[in-house]
């Protein structure tokens, strides 16, 4: 398996919308009211909202190909733009996504990997995240790659109010 990481420029925009909608959608649709789930997708998604967060200077995503096949993406947010913490010694993980036809083939260990490569050249101690208490099978990839629960907090699909659990890994004790 021959995993590539491109990081995003504006010229992404179109795939980048198209991407998160069905990953998000694959993902979490079967799980949410219809109508909040549609109005979240339609204003986190669009061309707008991404346009903004592809030019802010603290986000960055990244396309995840194999060979020439788009097959997910993440995006990292640090500083300012962190959605909580805003530790500069921090970085964030906001979204972690493989399409659902090619899950099941290690390519988020591929993507972890490469995250804390990149947090560690940014001289990062820590990457943290949000993820749905309800969401096992991530908690389980997010344990097993070190991340400890450390909190929790708020997270909207539309009016429906769920709970993340907040999750920290420690890149100072990762041996190297």
């Amino acid at each position: 398996m021959q995993i590539q990481f491109k990081k995003c420029s504006v010229n992404h925009l179109k795939e980048l919308v198209e991407l998160g909608k069905t990953t998000f959608t694959e993902s979490f649709r079967e799980d949410n009211n219809p109508i909040d789930f549609d109005n979240y997708i339609r204003e986190a998604f669009s061309e707008v909202q991404l346009l903004k967060e592809l030019r802010n200077t603290d986000m960055s995503f990244f396309l995840v190909k194999e060979i020439d096949t788009t097959v997910g993406y993440f995006k990292l947010n640090q500083f300012s733009a962190q959605t909580e913490l805003r530790e500069d010694e921090g970085l964030e993980i906001e979204r972690i996504y493989v399409k659902k036809k090619f899950q099941g083939r290690a390519i988020g260990n591929h993507m972890m990997k490469y995250i804390k490569e990149l947090a560690e050249s940014l001289q990062k101690d820590y990457l943290w995240l949000g993820v749905w208490e309800k969401n096992n099978g991530a908690i389980r990839f997010y344990e097993k790659n070190g991340f400890k629960k450390f909190g929790k907090h708020p997270y909207y699909i539309g009016n429906d109010k769920q709970m993340d659990w907040l999750m920290k890994l420690d890149l100072r004790t990762l041996d190297t």
